[in-house]
């Protein structure tokens, strides 16, 4: 039996936001575990981007729609009629919520309830996984990590977007999903995801490549914040598991889960910033990046997640450790850096069947 039970092995799997950073890593696993993967984007987000460098245009059958298009969103779905729903078409930028909080709150929640009316409406079977982020929980500043039952909400427009997405999700299962013994859904959070192939505008590890790329130093906003980073297959193995659980445990049907990292990868935005400097070549790291003062918006300075929840009901757990997120961070924007756009289709599968072995090594319960 191979990863997951093989339970993607020749199932349709709807991903929305395919063409996103997460999407289109979670669309090439997919296609590794031999799914007929369907897409819906809007656009594909930036230029370079994981999607073309991965070459997954052409493999995955697209459809070009905004989830703001609740008829449209309803219309694919069920032409699609999914096995498996992963949804993750988001406004995901903090400081763009900033300059545009109603295309924020709009493609975050209302987004949120048009795959929900859409899966109310199918009337065949479908797993769905509802991704959100950390940052739906009020933020309280202390030094344990959040559990699903800890109060949602927060005081910026991001959180409460997805604070907004968690409460829609929740209402619909209760009010609509949860009498339909076709469908199940859950929902799942995670955050500070890195990984190749991420050229989001204001995030720090494309800020740092892109400026690393031209010679440049890279401006730090909150140097000392405390994230819990993660490699970018982290979560998505555990969405993938919570759907190969979903469709054999029926008792997880409109429950939530966090995702995150070993505790010591609960460091500072300097130190991740400083490792990937060596790994870009830096001969003193402290060469790699400059501090800004006052940063331009309020951002938390402490935030991490308690899994406890996912090792029990899924045996899921970080199999990557720190290091070895460095690494595969690293390697994967210097061997793009060097071969160009288009040429990381096959160094993204190895990286994939690299982490899989190194899953199944740790004993993760996916991968055995």
């Amino acid at each position: 039996m191979g990863a997951f039970g093989d339970v993607f092995r020749g199932a349709r799997v709807l991903v929305t936001g395919n063409t996103g950073f997460k999407g289109a890593w979670l669309t090439a696993w997919l296609l590794r575990l031999g799914a007929d993967v369907y897409g819906l984007s809007k656009d594909i987000p930036t230029v370079p981007s994981a999607f073309a460098a991965m070459g997954l245009e052409g493999r995955v059958r697209q459809h070009w729609l905004d989830v703001r298009d609740a008829e449209g969103v309803s219309a694919t779905v069920a032409e699609v009629r999914p096995d498996a729903l992963f949804h993750l078409a988001a406004q995901p930028v903090v400081s763009r919520s900033y300059d545009d909080p109603l295309e924020t709150l709009s493609t975050n929640a209302l987004g949120t309830a048009n795959v929900l009316e859409s899966l109310r409406r199918l009337n065949k079977f479908c797993a769905a996984v509802m991704i959100t982020s950390d940052k739906c929980y009020h933020n309280e500043e202390w030094t344990w990590g959040y559990r699903e039952n800890d109060r949602l909400g927060g005081t910026d427009i991001y959180s409460a977007s997805k604070a907004c997405a968690e409460t829609i999700i929740a209402a619909y299962f209760h009010s609509f999903l949860k009498s339909r013994p076709n469908l199940r859904i859950a929902s799942a959070r995670a955050g500070n995801v890195i990984g190749g192939g991420d050229w989001t505008e204001r995030r720090i590890v494309p800020d740092c490549f892109r400026a690393w790329s031209e010679g440049k130093r890279v401006s730090l906003r909150s140097p000392k914040s405390t994230r819990p980073w993660q490699h970018v297959l982290e979560p998505l193995s555990g969405y993938l598991a919570l759907v190969a659980n979903l469709i054999s445990s029926p008792e997880l049907n409109g429950e939530s889960f966090n995702f995150g990292p070993r505790a010591e990868q609960n460091v500072t935005v300097e130190e991740v910033v400083r490792d990937l400097g060596i790994r870009a070549g830096f001969d003193d790291p402290a060469r790699a990046f400059s501090g800004v003062a006052d940063a331009p918006f309020a951002e938390a300075g402490l935030l991490k997640l308690n899994c406890d929840k996912a090792l029990s009901a899924l045996g899921w757990r970080a199999a990557m450790t720190y290091t070895e997120m460095i690494a595969f961070t690293g390697e994967w924007y210097a061997r793009f850096l060097s071969g160009g756009e288009g040429a990381m289709r096959d160094f993204t599968m190895e990286q994939i069947e690299a982490y899989e072995r190194t899953a199944g090594k740790e004993g993760v319960a996916w991968a055995l």
